[in-house]
C-alpha cells in the first residue's frame, strides 16, 4: 500500500498561487509530484544493494521549473510532440498555433499544460490533478476538461489521462520525464540496455516532422526489438541519438511497450501503455547549461524519455491514428511505469 504526504514546494511569482508537492511512497518507490505541470520532480528507486537513487532529471526548487527548461518530468499538452507549421484544420476551419520550435508548434505551445498550476485531490494511494483549458488557449478550439491521476502500487507508478471537450479538438497527453537509471546527475545513458516492442517507426524530416511513411524497423538502427546497449548502438549506426515515434500495437488493453535495464545498478524500467506510439528521445538537446538537483548538470544524452502518446502531427496525417476528440466522447489512456531490481 502507498502513503501520500502533501507539502508546500514554493510560491509562484506575483501572487500566482502555491505549488504543492505530493510524495507517494511504497516499499519499493518514492515519487514526488508537483501541482505545477503535474511534474514528477523526483523518483527514488533502490539498486541491488538496497541503496536508493533519484532516477529522474529535474530541480530541487520551484525556480528551476519556471525557467526555460526542456519539460523535465511534466505533463505536456494540449497536444504533445510536434504539429507541422502550427496549423491544422477541423471541420473545414483552419487553426493556427504558436510556433515555439521553429517552424513547428511543440508540446502545446508557449504556455502548455506543463506551465500551469493544476488543482490537486489526494487519493488513498496517489493524487489526481485537474484543470480546465479554456476555449482558444494556445490557439486550440473548445474548452477542455482534463484529469491526470498518478497512483502507486508497489514498484509500479500508474498514470491515467482523461479529457472531455466542448468542441472538436486534437488531444494528445503524455509525461515528459527524463530517466537515468544510474541516478540523475550521471554523465550519460550509454550503458543502458534498451528494448522497444515496435515493428515500425516514423521517419522524420529535418524539422522532426514525420514524413508520412510508416517504415519497418527490420535491418535499421530503429530495430530495438531485442536489447541493445545504447552507446554502442549509436556508434555502430553512426546516429546522433533518437527522437522518433515507434509504432506500437495500440489497444485499450495494457500492452508492453519498452524495457530499459541498467546492469551496474540492477535497475530495470518496464513501460506498458494503451497508446499507439512511444517517442523515444535520448536527450539530444540537453547541453549541460542547466543546473539540476544536487548541483548536477545535464549534458547531451544524460537522460532518456519514453513518451507514450499518439503519433506526432497526427492531426495533419490521415494515415495516422485519429487524434481528434469530439464533444460527448472521452479521451482516456493509461501508462504503467514498472521498476524492479535484479
Amino acid at each position: 500500500m502507498a502513503s501520500v504526504t502533501r507539502t508546500v514546494f514554493g510560491e509562484l511569482p506575483s501572487g500566482g498561487g502555491t505549488v504543492e508537492k505530493f510524495q507517494l511512497r511504497s516499499d519499493q518507490l518514492s515519487v514526488d509530484i508537483l501541482s505545477w505541470g503535474c511534474t514528477i520532480s523526483a523518483l527514488q528507486v533502490k539498486d541491488r544493494q538496497g541503496e536508493a537513487s533519484d532516477v529522474v532529471l529535474g530541480f530541487a526548487e520551484l525556480e528551476g521549473y519556471l525557467q526555460k527548461q526542456p519539460y523535465f518530468g511534466a505533463v505536456v499538452g494540449r497536444v504533445a510532440n510536434r504539429i507541422a507549421k502550427g496549423r491544422f484544420t477541423v471541420d473545414g476551419k483552419e487553426y493556427h498555433l504558436p510556433i515555439n520550435k521553429e517552424p513547428n508548434s511543440l508540446h502545446g505551445g508557449f504556455r502548455g499544460f506543463d506551465k500551469v498550476l493544476w488543482t490537486p485531490q489526494v487519493l488513498s494511494n496517489g493524487v489526481q490533478f485537474s484543470r480546465v483549458s479554456p476555449d482558444g488557449e494556445e490557439g486550440y478550439p473548445g474548452e477542455l476538461k482534463v484529469w491526470v491521476t498518478y497512483t502507486l502500487d508497489g514498484g509500479e507508478l500508474v498514470i491515467n489521462y482523461r479529457a472531455q471537450a466542448s468542441q472538436t479538438t486534437p488531444v494528445n497527453l503524455t509525461n515528459h520525464s527524463y530517466f537515468n537509471l544510474a541516478g540523475q546527475g550521471s554523465p550519460n545513458i550509454y550503458d543502458h540496455e534498451v528494448t522497444i516492442a515496435a515493428e515500425a517507426y516514423l521517419p522524420v524530416d529535418e524539422t522532426l516532422i514525420p514524413t508520412g511513411v510508416i517504415a519497418p524497423v527490420e535491418g535499421t538502427a530503429f530495430d530495438l526489438r531485442k536489447p541493445v546497449e545504447l552507446g554502442k548502438h549509436l556508434q555502430d549506426y553512426h546516429i546522433p541519438g533518437f527522437d522518433h515515434n515507434f509504432c506500437l500495437k495500440g489497444s485499450k488493453e495494457k500492452n508492453f511497450c519498452a524495457r530499459v535495464h541498467h546492469a551496474r545498478s540492477g535497475r530495470t524500467l518496464e513501460v506498458y501503455t494503451t497508446q499507439p506510439g512511444v517517442q523515444f528521445y535520448t536527450g539530444n538537446f540537453l547541453d549541460g547549461t542547466l543546473k539540476g538537483k544536487s548541483g548536477a548538470v545535464y549534458p547531451k544524452h544524460s537522460g532518456f524519455c519514453l513518451e507514450t502518446q499518439n503519433w506526432p502531427d497526427a492531426v495533419n496525417q490521415p494515415r495516422f491514428p485519429p487524434v481528434l476528440l469530439r464533444p460527448g466522447e472521452e479521451y482516456n489512456h493509461t501508462t504503467w511505469l514498472k521498476f524492479s531490481v535484479a
